[in-house]
């Protein structure tokens, strides 16, 4: 294999390797093809399992498609393990959780008891402009 072009990898897949240090078949048996991976998505790149796949298959020297199940299935484990470690986005929230039924009265709902229904005009058929354009003067 020639130093410049792993094999199995595509033009952007090889670009994001070279973005986090994977350059030569050298750095690719030093870092493994979990560690390469889990480099290329601590970067904030969104790699398929695909380019895990073809990783092994160039340490292995062959076509990623004949990366052995077993092998695959330790590697997916070892992927999720360590991306469960990873810290969430900065500024990003977690995972979006709902729980069922009515949410439970706070001391603010008790003020807002009277009856009277809230509007934003969003939904204001009298009050706002429901043509959807900005002037009205026709």
């Amino acid at each position: 294999m020639s130093q410049g072009k792993l094999s199995n990898v595509g033009p952007k897949s090889a670009a994001w390797l070279r973005q986090v240090g994977i350059r030569t078949q050298d750095d690719l048996v030093a870092a493994g093809a979990v560690g390469a991976f889990m480099k290329v998505k601590r970067a904030g790149f969104k790699p398929s399992l695909n380019l895990l796949y073809a990783l092994e298959g160039a340490l292995l020297g062959c076509h990623w498609q004949q990366v052995p199940e077993a092998r695959r299935a330790q590697m997916c484990a070892e992927v999720e393990e360590l991306t469960a470690l990873l810290p969430n986005k900065k500024g990003r929230p977690g995972p979006v959780t709902y729980s069922e039924g009515a949410s439970r009265p706070t001391d603010n709902d008790a003020a807002d008891s009277s009856g009277m229904e809230m509007s934003f005009g969003f939904d204001d058929a009298g009050g706002g402009d429901s043509s959807g354009g900005g002037d009205s003067s026709d």
